[in-house]
């Protein structure tokens, strides 16, 4: 699947008035879409998604950016946001500043694996909710599903996705991106780290997280899979499900 938009943020640790974002897709957002898709509701059990290995490939890192929202101002007092008591703020001081981080173009693609992987990318290709990265205002580009029913989906995004247009010179055989690997030490990571976005729970009221380790590893691919300049990488993305698009069927 590829994950691509004029935004998208992927919080880790996020509080109420600081939301932040990691630099490549978490996974209790990428298992939130799943989830959107199959219309697993959030009281919902997700054992279904505990043996799913995800793989990203940074495609693009794009720009880590930070805005503002405010909530309450204007309103009614009995209107605004509650207290930590469960009271409400006095006039004049309802208004509640919260900083956001996001993701500007950045292009990320994932190899999904695993139990019940399938059936999620064809509930992806038709999704039961609305699906979005990270936040609910940042829709995805199309395309999302790149190709499911894939052998080594981790070796296709090495060999065979193609990638946005990057500066590759003439005599280049190979190129080096990212990919983030989870469940696995990897001798060539360049670096590691532990993250708290394992879902456990999406209620509302009592979301919960475990801990998960990946690893940064820089690889080599073939600079062939680099788009040219203008529409270059839109036409190598829909000639490249196109080829499998009879398999799949």
């Amino acid at each position: 699947m590829r994950l691509a938009g004029p935004m998208q943020s992927w919080g880790e640790h996020s509080a109420f008035g600081e939301r932040d974002t990691l630099p490549y897709p978490s996974r209790s957002g990428l298992v939130g879409m799943f989830a959107a898709a199959q219309g697993v509701r959030r009281g919902d059990p997700l054992d279904r998604y505990a043996e799913l290995e995800l793989t990203v490939r940074v495609d693009r890192t794009g720009v880590r950016l930070s805005d503002f929202h405010t909530i309450g101002g204007g309103l009614p007092r009995e209107r605004t946001v509650p207290t930590a008591e469960g009271k409400r703020r006095p006039e004049g001081q309802t208004t509640i500043v919260t900083h956001r981080s996001y993701l500007a173009d950045a292009v990320f693609t994932v190899a999904v694996s695993g139990p019940g992987a399938d059936e999620i990318a064809d509930a992806l290709a038709a999704p039961h909710w609305q699906l979005y990265l990270g936040r609910r205002a940042f829709v995805p580009d199309p395309l999302l599903v790149l190709r499911s029913r894939v052998a080594d989906p981790v070796r296709e995004l090495v060999e065979a996705v193609p990638l946005p247009h990057r500066r590759v010179g003439e005599e280049t055989a190979t190129v080096v991106v990212d990919m983030i690997h989870e469940r696995g030490e990897h001798t060539a990571a360049r670096s590691t780290a532990v993250l708290s976005d394992v879902p456990l729970s999406f209620e509302s009221r009592s979301r919960r997280y475990a801990l998960r380790q990946i690893s940064v590893v820089p690889t080599e691919v073939p600079a062939a899979l680099v788009a040219g300049p203008g529409r270059d990488y839109q036409e190598k993305l829909f000639a490249y499900v196109r080829r499998y698009a009879g398999e799949a069927a």
